[in-house]
């Protein structure tokens, strides 16, 4: 398996707008740590990125599974760039 970085936009006012999907995706995300495919997720201070470190097999495994969540979805996040990462320490 290799690491991969992502590095995303959140839409204009995320914060009040994410609230009827927040359960849904917080659900999903906890079940992708639990299996060891996400490292790691979390927005940045103001919620106008989004910064995370998954596990997976290629960076499309990890593009697939990003479109598949509601923030997507839903347009909460609004751009979605993914990195091979190589972990120096």
């Amino acid at each position: 398996m290799a690491r991969f970085v992502l590095w995303g936009l959140y839409c204009e006012d995320a914060l009040q707008k994410r609230v009827p999907f927040r359960d849904e995706h917080l659900a999903r995300l906890q079940s992708l740590k639990d299996d060891g495919t996400l490292i790691t997720l979390g927005p940045t201070e103001g919620s106008t990125h989004v910064f995370g470190v998954f596990e997976m097999e290629s960076e499309s495994a990890v593009r697939a599974l990003l479109e598949a969540d509601v923030y997507w979805r839903e347009g909460i996040w609004t751009r979605l760039d993914v990195y091979p990462w190589v972990q120096a320490f």
